[in-house]
């Protein structure tokens, strides 16, 4: 008999954990370098991340409370006005029967989109601050592979061939190894804390974001990873 499947699901926490571990070798081994300090910066985002995600997670209990009374008191006006409508028939001629249909139709729409706007202003607050978040992972993304772009395994075999300007290679092969390792977990990790925002938000637009973000960091570190295949390939 199989076991039953328990939901499988990024713990926050480990995450975070994780990070700071990673920005703990990077430091150890490369200190004061840049890379080191995008992984400080990788480490405060996913500290402001997890309190985001607990906000995202809890209801907001005034925020409901407050757009369920706008709606009480829009609902309560609708019907306040059509109380003080005389519809006796003396009164009541069809011209004014079509000017009551209308208007009565416009107030019904009004309402209608009133609702929605206050049913759904909880679920937007949360997406803008997710999106917020996101778009300071992309960006950071791009920064850890602007990094790696210039640690390239052919260097170290060609060496002479470099003109005044070509980046300098002060790393040696297993260093650059280390380096390039580091560059890939980054992204990893920057993946991990957009994939917490979907798992604590399942907002269509929170979700495509967060999946452009792992295609993105996948791509870096594909990248990553063709240049380290070169390096394994180059002999000592």
């Amino acid at each position: 008999m199989l076991g039953k499947v328990q939901n499988a699901s990024l713990d926050h926490e480990k995450v975070l954990k994780t990070i700071q571990l990673l920005n703990h070798r990077v430091s150890e081994r490369f200190p004061d370098s840049g890379l080191s300090k995008v992984g400080d910066d990788l480490f405060l985002i996913a500290g402001r991340a997890l309190k985001n995600l607990e906000w995202i997670g809890k209801p907001q209990v005034v925020l409901r409370v407050i757009s369920y009374f706008i709606i009480f008191l829009a609902a309560c006006g609708i019907i306040l006005s059509l109380s003080l409508v005389d519809f006796s028939e003396e009164n009541f001629s069809f011209t004014d029967i079509v000017t009551f249909l209308e208007a009565a139709i416009n107030d019904i729409v009004l309402l209608g989109a009133a609702v929605f706007f206050m049913v759904t202003l909880e679920n937007r607050i949360k997406r803008s601050k997710a999106i917020k978040t996101l778009n300071e992972l992309r960006a950071i993304a791009h920064v850890v592979d602007m990094h790696q772009l210039t640690k390239d395994p052919h260097r170290m075999l060609k060496s002479k061939e470099n003109t005044e300007h070509s980046p300098k290679q002060t790393l040696s092969k297993l260093q650059l190894q280390r380096y390039l390792d580091y560059c890939s977990e980054m992204q990893s990790l920057i993946g991990k804390v957009a994939a917490l925002y979907s798992q604590h938000l399942p907002d269509d637009i929170v979700v495509s974001s967060v999946n452009e973000i792992e295609n993105l960091t996948t791509g870096f570190s594909r990248k990553v990873w063709q240049k380290l295949i070169m390096l394994n390939e180059i002999k000592d």
